[in-house]
């Protein structure tokens, strides 16, 4: 899952919450992308390689994948008002990606691991 958003917008939070939860990290802050036959790979910047910022308590050293697929991006700027919202894309380097924003609700770290091991019903 490529997390889209400005500084402060909960993309670190959320993604410690995915990890304990078992997901695993492949870069904070930013992340290096790639198109390998016709798919998005994201991997970590050799200077974070395996590092998670938490907000007021410092950088985290983290278990870490050195890349993985992008399945989907979650932009934090957009809000989804919808209950059942539409499916979404954006071009990223080419690779129509599927997209989500973030629920009027606030963000549930469940719900994107469980998107992520499962897909989503179309």
């Amino acid at each position: 899952m490529l997390i889209l958003g400005p500084s402060g917008s909960g993309k670190s939070w959320l993604s410690l919450e995915m990890m304990a939860l078992g997901a695993t990290l492949v870069a904070d802050d930013r992340c290096v992308l790639d198109v390998e036959d016709g798919r998005l790979i994201a991997s970590a910047p050799d200077s974070i390689v395996g590092k998670i910022e938490a907000r007021g308590i410092g950088i985290l050293n983290a278990a870490y994948a050195p890349q993985a697929d992008v399945q989907f991006a979650l932009d934090l700027t957009e809000i989804e008002t919808a209950r059942l919202p539409e499916a979404k894309s954006r071009k990223i380097m080419g690779v129509t990606t599927p997209l989500y924003s973030k629920p009027e609700q606030g963000l549930h770290a469940a719900a994107y691991l469980q998107l992520l091991k499962a897909g989503r019903n179309a």
